[in-house]
């Protein structure tokens, strides 16, 4: 698959995936950037990135994000394929759930981002009834 992709500064990497199996590719830190502490940041990536047709760019935290005190604030990130113009550079939404400041180095790897083949409904099929039992809530799963 090829990626249509401008970086910010050049001297910055590529996005690179880690190892042969890497289901997602290393996202970096463009600058320096403090995230106070309980609030949300913004970390510039260095990257426009124009997603294939039919796909969508997914930005998720890395594992070891946490340890640092930073947590994505809805669970992921999703950069939609229009969202690609000249000016359009990727930004990484973190939040500090920590009482001290977070320092992001520039160069730090600070996230990582998969391309996910998209399918999206051509039409609405609405029902008076779903004919299914339900479920239940959040943790429903489990037996009673």
């Amino acid at each position: 698959m090829n990626v249509r992709i401008k970086r910010i500064d050049k001297s910055m990497p590529l996005p690179e995936y880690q190892t042969q199996g890497a289901a997602a590719f290393d996202v970096y830190s463009r600058i320096d950037t403090t995230i106070e502490p309980q609030s949300l940041g913004y970390i510039p990536t260095n990257l426009i990135i124009e997603s294939p047709e039919d796909h969508v760019l997914i930005l998720a935290s890395r594992s070891s994000s946490p340890k640092k005190g930073l947590l994505i604030p809805h669970g992921m990130g999703v950069i939609d394929s229009d969202y690609c113009g000249d000016t359009d550079e990727i930004l990484f939404q973190v939040l500090n759930y920590t009482n001290s400041p977070v320092v992001i180095k520039r160069g730090d790897r600070i996230g990582q981002g998969m391309f996910v083949k998209l399918s999206r409904a051509r039409s609405w099929d609405e029902q008076e009834s779903m004919d299914k039992k339900s479920r239940g809530g959040f943790g429903s799963t489990g037996t009673t």
